[in-house]
């Protein structure tokens, strides 16, 4: 546990982390939060980032540990990869209701220092940002790996796009995390805080079992990818649609 938490700061790349920080600015652009206006948004940012990180580590890994030990023992050994189907399935609702908790930590205490009375766009915006801390963290922290094994764009021309896909996935991650920590800001903001939080964390457990399907080889490293690209698409749209949807009908009702 411990040496996982002490991985993030293992074979710093300056271009890794480069790489992070511009994905993550892609994807919360759209968004437009008031993190030049709020200073105290660069808090969430951070702090989302790294109590995430802490509660992977020292939360997460141990209870899928103990999980995977109880299940073992109940789950036949029948095919290796039906094994792996099921005993992966609590895994993950592991992995989102840990992780999508601790994201959305800093945005709670945000919104109960404010009353617990925040505008749900706000509470959207900020729920973006707290996801985008967890994202750029991931990110930078596979990025590190990939370049300190040897990647190179030489790899590129041997093993075509194959050889980007781990980039191509922490893209399409980054945009999950942010998209999905901006419904469950919004869904607190609303009143729905508990709801719109197993939302997030029935999401996060979809989507990670894609991990899953291509470990059991049911999917191949493509169809993975795209898996990944498509649940990240469709919560990234529903969110963007939450953000801007009351300035577009504002907009019409002016002209």
């Amino acid at each position: 546990m411990v040496d996982f938490f002490l991985s993030f700061y293992a074979n710093p790349s300056a271009i890794g982390i480069g790489l992070a920080i511009v994905f993550g600015a892609v994807w919360l652009l759209p968004y437009w939060p008031p993190i030049f206006k709020k200073p105290v948004l660069w808090a969430i940012l951070v702090s989302s980032a790294f109590l995430s990180w802490a509660a992977v580590a020292f939360v997460q890994f141990p209870l899928q540990n103990l999980t995977g030990q109880f299940m073992s023992n109940y789950v036949s050994e029948q095919t290796l990869m039906w094994k792996i189907v099921l005993m992966g399935i609590p895994q993950v609702i592991i992995s989102g209701l840990v992780q999508e908790g601790s994201k959305l930590l800093p945005v709670v205490i945000y919104w109960w220092r404010k009353g617990c009375n925040i505008e749900p766009k706000l509470g959207l915006m900020i729920g973006a940002i707290a996801g985008a801390g967890l994202g750029i963290m991931e990110a930078q922290w596979a990025h590190n790996i990939y370049f300190a094994s040897g990647w190179n764009w030489g790899l590129v021309e041997t093993q075509g796009i194959t050889a980007i896909f781990g980039f191509w996935e922490r893209f399409a991650v980054i945009a999950f995390h942010i998209g999905v920590s901006a419904l469950a800001g919004w869904g607190l903001a609303k009143g729905w805080g508990w709801q719109f939080y197993l939302i997030a964390s029935f999401s996060h457990a979809v989507i990670n079992y894609g991990a899953v399907l291509l470990i059991s080889a049911l999917l191949n490293e493509m169809k993975t990818e795209v898996y990944v690209t498509g649940i990240a698409l469709v919560i990234t749209a529903v969110a963007l649609w939450l953000r801007w949807r009351k300035q577009k009908l504002l907009a019409e009702v002016e002209t």
